[in-house]
């Protein structure tokens, strides 16, 4: 094979080339994304329906368990799992990797529909919802304060921190976790509503006939036009306390007479412990086609600016950050593969014993590693623990092509000839055997780096379900 021959004629090219290939690897490595692991599309679709009033069992039967069959036989899905709970069905269904989410969605939204009729008329519509990404949240920031109550908290974060956490490019979305929301909470006393033969049905009719949002409209004259402004709904603890519930004759059956009123939660049923206290968690979620890395860098970059305005008394802190494990994972197989790299070098030179020969690897193995970035750009490829172990491997068989070469060569010099015409013939000679070694080595190395990649893909994928059920 003679293209050989003019690498070796013309070694100011051979030079140039081999310059470009450092550049271009070079450029492309400050470009490659850097990620754990190769980027997959694993989603998950969610169907949550509500019965207000309905046990466990009755949102199994007539619930959960019609949607469960009817989304079984839609495209890509991979298995299904559900939850029955006081008036709340959820039904997962966890989607192939790498299928496609939208098609998957679209396909069990079909399927949801046909048995709507099939479902209690008086449960609520089904909300269907996508997430395509991790199960787990990035990080985890903690907040707590000493002088604000846990519904405080909540107020402020949805307010005031979640907005600018949302804004952070590759951030999807910044959920509360542990939040208490305000609510009105009327603690009805049984005792006095049986004496004054009172039920739960009229306190609910009194509250939804004198308080509710009214749009009254406006006044229009020949000049003026004035908005009304009904004021038909309650705001504070007093106005909900003189709600009448009913009449009897002369006397006014008020709410306080029969209830403690007070601004409380929502719901009680989840709290957040950290470090002893009461705190508020906030779970940031990327988009599927952000890296992880990139996007937590972004995140701590705004986190001094907001402590620069919180309230008095207080404090957050972030308190899990996935992106720390994949970087020190990452920095592992660097330096394993400089490690390699130099092992290599000293068993060369103590096998061949000349410092000429040495050169050789200290040249091909940082521009081989370095130029396949180009071509790992080129085909979208990024840069994660399997491309990096990858490389690993590929430093002995550059050095084993790199000494079949040399040895060749010093035959043909021991038979006489000179240095010129012993690399001319050399390189010919053993140019076709090392190209079909190196392509059958990749082609090998490439399925099985492939097939491991989706095995543990897809086994990091179910873990993490697994640990996001538990």
């Amino acid at each position: 094979m003679r293209f050989t021959d003019i690498f070796i004629q013309r070694p100011i090219l051979a030079s140039v080339i081999s310059l470009i290939i450092l550049l271009f690897g070079l450029r492309a490595l400050s470009e490659l994304p850097l990620r754990q692991f190769p980027k997959m599309d694993n989603t998950v679709i969610s169907i949550t329906t509500t019965y207000p009033g309905a046990n466990a069992e009755l949102m199994q039967g007539f619930i959960t368990s019609p949607i469960q069959k009817a989304i079984a036989s839609a495209e890509g899905v991979d298995y299904i799992t559900a939850q029955s709970s006081q008036s709340v069905s959820v039904v997962k269904a966890y989607i192939r990797l790498n299928f496609d989410p939208h098609l998957a969605m679209t396909d069990i939204m079909a399927k949801v529909a046909e048995v709507r009729n099939l479902l209690p008329k008086e449960s609520n519509q089904p909300v269907i919802l996508k997430a395509t990404g991790n199960s787990l949240a990035l990080m985890y920031i903690g907040f707590n304060s000493q002088q604000m109550s846990n519904q405080q908290i909540t107020d402020y974060l949805s307010r005031i921190i979640r907005p600018k956490l949302q804004t952070v490019d590759g951030v999807s979305t910044a959920d509360i976790l542990g939040g208490h929301t305000y609510a009105m909470r009327i603690w009805l006393n049984t005792e006095k509503m049986a004496a004054l033969n009172l039920s739960a049905n009229d306190v609910v009719a009194a509250l939804q006939a004198q308080n509710f949002q009214s749009a009254a409209g406006q006044i229009k004259g020949s000049y003026v036009v004035f908005s009304i402004n009904a004021l038909t709904n309650m705001n504070d603890v007093d106005q909900f306390e003189n709600i009448v519930v009913k009449n009897q004759g002369t006397t006014l059956i008020r709410l306080h007479d029969i209830a403690k009123v007070e601004l409380g939660a929502e719901d009680y049923d989840s709290s957040v412990i950290f470090n002893g206290k009461n705190a508020v968690f906030i779970g940031i979620q990327g988009t599927p086609t952000a890296n992880p890395l990139t996007t937590i860098s972004n995140v701590r970059k705004i986190l001094p600016e907001l402590e620069l305005n919180y309230p008095s008394g207080f404090e957050g802190k972030v308190v899990y950050d996935s992106t720390e494990y994949i970087r020190d994972s990452i920095h592992e197989v660097i330096y394993s593969i400089s490690e390699a790299s130099i092992i290599v070098i000293l068993v060369v030179f103590l096998f061949l014993g000349t410092i000429r020969t040495v050169a050789i690897p200290v040249v091909t193995i940082p521009l081989s590693l370095i130029g396949v970035c180009s071509l790992l750009l080129a085909m979208g490829y990024s840069l994660n623990l399997l491309t990096l172990l990858a490389m690993v491997l590929a430093i002995g068989l550059v050095v084993d092509d790199a000494i079949v070469v040399v040895e060749n060569i010093y035959r043909h010099l021991e038979e006489g000839l000179s240095p010129y015409d012993a690399a001319i013939k050399g390189a010919r000679e053993i140019a076709s055997p090392i190209i079909a070694m190196t392509t059958t080595l990749a082609s090998a190395s490439s399925s099985v780096a492939k097939s491991v990649s989706t095995t543990d893909c897809a086994a990091t994928f179910f873990f993490k379900s697994v640990l996001s059920r538990s």
